[in-house]
């Protein structure tokens, strides 16, 4: 049901891989116009227009081949969002599938920031990133190591913040390295030799798989571990989880109890996250309230945290650590026998539960909320937002979006990471767009677009991420 509006040679389309866009644009935008916004960005090879066989108009769709895919990636994350002719909507900016691809949605961003290098066994972490340095800013270097000795293989991994910071390095590093783009960091690809992609501070793991975290569970066996019902509390607290949560985001967690005078993530010898991270508070009740609330909490959404004791190497056999400890027992067997009615006992004065000041994790300012317009009010846009690695729970959505004003409803498309917000004036969705694209709440990443006018959608390529 449709053509390319020029057919030009197409044997050359993925070469090199990852040169050639897929965009969503409004049906007035021409080839020559197209042509003239992405030009810009490098040698552009061929533009297609994807157009209806039996109208002949435009589809809305079209692709645009660049000679570097380094060209490509920029014009992707330059272009992405903007307006290319005025009156028309923002258009949407992908890489492309390769043409022999059976994968059901376009190449998204974390598979192109990775790469795999062929480097000197005396290289040096620090080596390493000196070396690629020079085409972009790298997040993180790994080099890879025998196990058992210690050794460098002479393999290694680079990543950088932007794909086309990663494709720079590729065109134009030394061919000695042998850079090419990494695989995606599955559980299917992970090897024992290395397990330094956490550190990106981000989930790894199949889309489909039951359990999306590389991570595994760290072993409570490292620490003294101490069950408070055999009266063994302490100040200090071990956290362990299977996400790749950051330093930044397992502090202000744990902060949100008063009293809290130390937290660090711990690391192997590499910089990687071992999966646990210790907490110290300046007095028993407050880490016995973190232990109480946060043991077995969601955080983020299907990431459940384990929260102990250890021994913090304190006395408590004086009279007044044995009252404290008996204090506190009392107190939290009381929460558990009279239920919901007393289960604050030991919240601190102005302090509310841990679950709703702690619903909201992000990496962003937000205004305060605000009330939701009229169910029957009428939509004048609507945002589509793209969820990694899963969607957030409706109530959450509902909180984040309804800042911004006028929001009419959320709505989550069921079996896809995807979903739409309405909105009864356009420039609180604008807002919101602005505001929380590319942004990450309660661990989940989230891409916010404008979506489509409803008429267009069954004429639309599903889009699955």
């Amino acid at each position: 049901m449709e053509e390319y509006a020029s057919k030009q040679p197409t044997e050359n389309l993925d070469d090199p891989p990852n040169s050639r866009l897929f965009a969503v644009t409004s049906r007035s935008i021409t080839e020559d116009e197209l042509r003239e916004s992405f030009s810009v960005f490098g040698d552009i090879q061929g533009v297609w227009v994807v157009k209806d066989k039996q109208t002949k108009e435009s589809k809305g769709i079209c692709y645009v081949k660049f000679a570097k895919s380094s060209q490509a990636c920029l014009a992707m994350e330059e272009m992405h969002g903007k307006v290319l002719v005025e009156g028309t909507k923002p258009v949407k900016v992908f890489i492309a599938q390769s043409r022999s691809s059976t994968r059901h949605r376009d190449v998204e961003d974390e598979e192109l920031t990775r790469i795999f290098v062929m480097i000197p066994k005396t290289f040096s972490e620090e080596d390493l990133k000196n070396t690629f340095k020079e085409y972009g800013d790298i997040e993180y270097c790994v080099i890879i190591r025998n196990k058992t000795t210690g050794e460098s293989k002479g393999l290694g991994y680079v990543r950088y913040y932007k794909p086309s910071q990663a494709a720079l390095a590729i065109e134009n590093c030394d061919k000695t390295y042998r850079a090419i783009l990494a695989e995606p960091r599955t559980k299917a690809t992970a090897t024992e030799d290395y397990t330094g992609g956490a550190a990106r501070g981000e989930y790894m793991g199949g889309a489909d798989s039951m359990n999306q975290y590389a991570l595994p569970m760290a072993d409570p066996g490292t620490y003294p571990v101490m069950d408070y019902r055999s009266g063994d509390f302490t100040r200090c607290l071990m956290m362990s989880t299977r996400a790749a949560l950051t330093q930044e985001q397992i502090f202000a967690l744990f902060d949100i109890i008063p009293g809290m005078e130390y937290c660090e993530l711990q690391r192997d010898a590499y910089g990687m996250s071992k999966g646990h991270a210790l907490i110290r508070y300046s007095n028993l009740g407050s880490a016995v309230y973190a232990k109480e609330k946060l043991n077995g909490f969601e955080y983020p959404p299907g990431n459940r945290l384990a929260v102990n004791f250890v021994d913090d190497g304190e006395d408590r056999s004086s009279p007044v650590g044995r009252m404290a400890m008996q204090f506190v027992a009392a107190q939290m067997m009381s929460a558990v026998w009279n239920g919901p009615s007393t289960s604050q006992v030991m919240k601190p004065p102005g302090f509310s539960a841990v679950s709703s000041m702690s619903r909201i994790q992000t990496d962003v300012n937000l205004p305060p909320p605000k009330k939701l317009a009229l169910p029957d009010s009428k939509a004048k846009e609507r945002l589509f937002v793209v969820f990694s690695p899963s969607p957030l729970p409706l109530d959450v959505l509902e909180d984040v979006f309804c800042r911004f004003g006028s929001l009419i409803e959320v709505h989550l498309v069921p079996g896809r990471k995807v979903g739409y917000m309405k909105y009864a004036d356009k420039q609180c969705a604008d807002e919101a767009m602005a505001v929380l694209h590319g942004r990450v709440v309660n661990g989940v990443k989230m891409k916010v677009m404008l979506a489509d006018p409803p008429r267009e959608e069954s004429h639309k390529r599903p889009r699955t991420y």
